[in-house]
């Protein structure tokens, strides 16, 4: 009658149904000597939380958290340089607007050169966009003397080609950005 009435309060402490008066009284019937020999596991279970339950943790827990104050000074400075990068353009430097007229014989030189060397480079990559394209069509018609080392070998000469433009384009940005910085 008692190993059936157990076995019912462990049916119910396995589905977390329990009071704890019938976890008091499995707490018991497993610290007696005679446990039924297929409950074994539930008394080394029982004896385990007892044991448990009377260790001590002695080691000194602290408290309060060491606050670092550096990163929250970090974020600060960050904003406040933020904040002076943006309003003392604003504030000291005016609203200076160049425009063509105000620049020197030789900037607007520099200017139109830099001008002429991105028009050169736009029409040069709408040359290379449209042979992809035709090249793309006689590909997919099925043009038998496609030759892809040929087509790679070709490309790459239309791109050192293009690079040399860039080149060109770059050095005249630097004379004129050269120029601008020293005023």
């Amino acid at each position: 009658m008692v190993l059936n009435s157990i076995e019912k309060l462990l049916e119910k402490y396995d589905n977390g149904e329990t009071s704890l008066k019938e976890e008091q009284k499995l707490r018991d019937y497993f610290a007696q000597e005679n446990v039924a020999p297929h409950l074994e596991s539930y008394r080394m279970m029982f004896q385990y939380f007892n044991t448990t339950k009377q260790e001590l943790y002695t080691k000194d827990v602290p408290l309060k958290p060491k606050k670092n104050f550096v990163y929250q000074w970090i974020s600060v400075a960050a904003v406040a340089v933020l904040m002076l990068g943006i309003f003392i353009p604003n504030v000291l430097g005016g609203s200076e607007t160049l425009t063509l007229a105000d620049l020197s014989a030789e900037e607007r030189k520099v200017y139109f050169q830099t001008k002429e060397a991105l028009a050169m480079l736009s029409s040069n990559f709408d040359k290379g966009t449209s042979s992809l394209s035709t090249l793309s069509e006689n590909f997919n018609q099925g043009a038998t003397s496609f030759n892809a080392l040929s087509l790679a070998s070709e490309s790459f000469n239309v791109g050192a080609e293009k690079a040399s433009y860039v080149n060109k384009l770059g050095n005249t940005t630097n004379k004129f950005l050269k120029k601008t910085k020293n005023k």
